[in-house]
């Protein structure tokens, strides 16, 4: 039998790349419904994979049925209500041999649909099984009736769920899918990742493995698939890996292709900075600082990553970097995502260099007029430092010979505006050097993966003198010792925040606003000394306040979760957060670490609504447990997901199919050996793999 040449993936008869329509039953407007959720191509359909799966492969008798599960059943309609309490809705009472009822409810339902389900009618229904006011309910299910004597017929296989849009149903979409599927080549032809290599790391047929997750056998382990664990989804799941650390490793050599100023001035003003600060650096901070200085002087893109947690010195170190470009005769943006945390940073900057005599221009929304336009000026004639928010990439700034970019918080803004402000420096091939700056340490899972395009520096060391946070969790039922816990505090000349998460009251999620709580407190402190923060404040009234809170005006401060950074005041030794189940854990650490930052032991209260949700009641626990937070970080990460956690979630980037970084984060070590392996031995493949997964979506764009 003669071999069948390999063919090229470019050619138009290639399986994978022909377009939908090209199967049959496509036509137009399916292909164009289809392209909303991105599927333009044949092997867009192969990757397609299910959200999870329904065992319609049996029914399941009534008295066995449990609350959070989903299943399938049989039974007679017994009684049919219609009830007008609240909103229409039709119940309906079924029954089966194991002689227990489940009522169907339904809250949107034509008359026909009554008029069919009528008692003594047979139905066979599938559903989420839930508890209700009559027993256990299945809400909406979906149902078919069956004659008197008719078998109820179940599936051979599990049936998956698929991502879907409207106007698309499952059963359509299952059957393009199906069409697709059938024109899946061989293993030879389908594989991307060279034969040795799966064999090094264990890694098994791809074709099966689509096979699998798209159609699973009757004896399928519905456990294991659900938990996304089961060995075809763990197959697939590396190849999606792989193919993200494929993706962010181009795009890292692509900025490296390009070239950048070699900062190699004198080395003056950061030794005058350093000698005259009130403290020494910590060893970590020095080590972060050298590992800076060696990228700027060098001709390629620095493109690192600062974290550090909170209080650990981070701008110290972005100081030292600036004063290397201006050394060099370069200009510095640094761009943080609110006013009041830019403030910090100016006022800091201001402090430390302007003695030194390099000035700090400052750039925000409230600057207008012929302040704004000073300003601008100075910039495009060569302010050596400029601190602002997102008004620095606004058209109109323009600088003279920007050679540092430094982003605060770097996930609280979008791709385009960090690339908007890092393209002001463009000057033919060459760009500026970037320094990210973040608070929220990010977990190892999530440096290996979502950044392997940076370079990550930790500074894993508080500065000596930090005192340990005692952190409690009270319910709000005590909320009259928390306050005499206050009273206390200050008469020992203490000062205390008190953080609300909203501005104005709500019923709905019973959160006690900041307006109210200031109230409240200004009431049971006898007016004293109690003032108020929130972010429709306008920014002068808002600075006031801070003001005289770290002048020890105030006593205590209410304040919504603006103080989230940038605020430190050493004498603030007790901080209460009402509604704490509200807060994600990354938040919480971030309000939390504004207090411990003197001598005096600090505590912090976690004022809760009860009752307390699972999810609620882990957070806070993990906050009494710790306050170490790379482990906190990691936790964030198992309970919200990486879109959160990166503060992703409008770019879409990290939104994956079938991989999930907190589950999968075992296979990361053998995705970046396989990795490196094909991108230096074999970027043909390397570049099919990151078209098959990804395509032109800009799912994983980054500045």
């Amino acid at each position: 039998m003669p071999v069948r040449p390999s063919r090229s993936p470019a050619v138009p008869d290639d399986p994978g790349l022909m377009p939908v329509a090209a199967l049959h039953g496509v036509g137009p407007a399916l292909a164009e419904t289809l392209a909303r959720l991105g599927l333009e191509r044949v092997q867009d359909l192969w990757f397609h994979l299910p959200l999870r799966y329904e065992d319609r492969t049996r029914v399941s008798a009534i008295a066995d049925l449990r609350a959070g599960e989903r299943a399938q059943v049989a039974g007679v309609v017994e009684a049919v209500e219609r009830g007008f309490r609240y909103r229409p809705q039709l119940k309906v009472a079924i029954g089966d041999d194991s002689r227990r009822t489940l009522v169907l409810r339904f809250f949107h339902f034509r008359r026909a649909q009554v008029e069919q389900l009528q008692p003594g009618t047979r139905l066979l229904c599938y559903g989420e099984v839930r508890h209700g006011a009559q027993g256990l309910e299945m809400v909406h299910p979906q149902y078919q009736r069956l004659a008197a004597d008719e078998l109820a017929t179940v599936d051979e296989a599990l049936s998956p769920v698929y991502p879907t849009t409207e106007g698309l149903g499952q059963k359509r979409l299952a059957a393009v899918i199906a069409k697709a599927l059938a024109l899946l080549p061989d293993e030879a032809r389908l594989e991307l990742i060279p034969p040795a290599l799966c064999a090094e790391h264990g890694l098994g047929s791809l074709r099966e493995a689509l096979l699998y997750v798209h159609r699973p056998p009757p004896d399928a382990h519905l456990g294991q698939l659900t938990l996304g664990r089961h060995p075809a989804q763990q197959r697939l799941a590396f190849e999606e890996l792989l193919t993200q650390h494929l993706s962010l490793r181009r795009m890292r050599a692509a900025v490296r292709r390009r070239r950048s100023p070699v900062f190699d001035g004198p080395d003056d003003l950061r030794r005058q900075l350093l000698a005259g600060l009130p403290f020494r650096l910590t060893a970590a901070q020095q080590r972060v600082a050298r590992e800076v200085a060696a990228d700027m002087s060098q001709p390629k893109p620095m493109l690192r990553l600062v974290q550090g947690d909170v209080g650990s010195g981070k701008t110290v170190v972005a100081a030292l970097a600036a004063l290397a470009a201006v050394a060099s005769g370069y200009q510095v943006a640094l761009m943080a995502p609110t006013e009041l945390l830019a403030e910090q940073h100016l006022r800091n900057f201001r402090h430390w260099l302007e003695p030194l005599g390099v000035a700090v221009e400052w750039l925000a929304g409230k600057v207008q007029g012929r302040a704004r336009k000073q300003a601008l000026q100075r910039v495009l004639e060569g302010a050596p430092v400029v601190v602002g928010t997102h008004a620095l990439m606004q058209e109109g700034v323009a600088f003279a010979r920007l050679g540092l970019v430094i982003v605060d918080e770097q996930h609280r803004f979008g791709v385009q505006q960090r690339l908007a402000l890092r393209d002001k420096g463009l000057e033919g091939e060459q760009v500026p050097h970037q320094l990210v700056l973040t608070a929220t340490p990010i977990p190892r899972t999530l440096a290996m993966s979502a950044y392997a395009d940076l370079d990550v520096s930790s500074i894993d060391e508080l500065p000596p003198g930090r005192t340990p946070v005692q952190t409690v969790a009270v319910s709000n039922a005590r909320r009259a010792e928390v306050i005499e816990r206050i009273r206390v505090a200050c008469a020992e000349g203490r000062q205390v925040y008190w953080v609300c998460t909203l501005i104005e009251e709500s019923e709905q999620l019973r959160a006690q606003a900041a307006e109210v709580a200031h109230a409240e407190l200004a009431a049971a402190l006898d007016g004293g000394r109690v003032g108020l923060i929130h972010g429709r404040m306008k920014p002068r009234e808002k600075q006031a306040v801070m003001d005289a809170f770290k002048a020890g005006a105030l006593a205590v401060l209410v304040a919504t979760t603006v103080i989230e950074v940038g605020v430190d005041v050493p004498n603030a030794s007790l901080m209460v957060i009402e509604n704490s189940e509200r807060l994600g854990l990354a938040q919480l650490h971030q309000l939390r670490g504004r207090v411990g930052r003197g001598a005096v032991a600090s505590n912090c209260v976690l004022l809760y609504q009860p009752p307390l949700g699972q999810l609620a009641r882990e957070r806070l626990q993990v906050m009494r447990e710790t306050s170490d937070g790379f482990r906190i970080a990691e936790k964030d990460l198992e309970l919200r997901g990486p879109g959160e956690v990166l503060g992703t979630r409008q770019t879409g980037q990290l939104s994956f199919r079938i991989a999930d970084l907190a589950r999968d984060a075992h296979l990361l070590p053998a995705v970046q050996q396989v990795g490196a392996h094909l991108l230096a031995r074999h970027p043909r493949e390397a570049e099919r793999l990151i078209e098959r997964w990804i395509g032109g979506a800009a799912r994983y764009a980054h500045a």
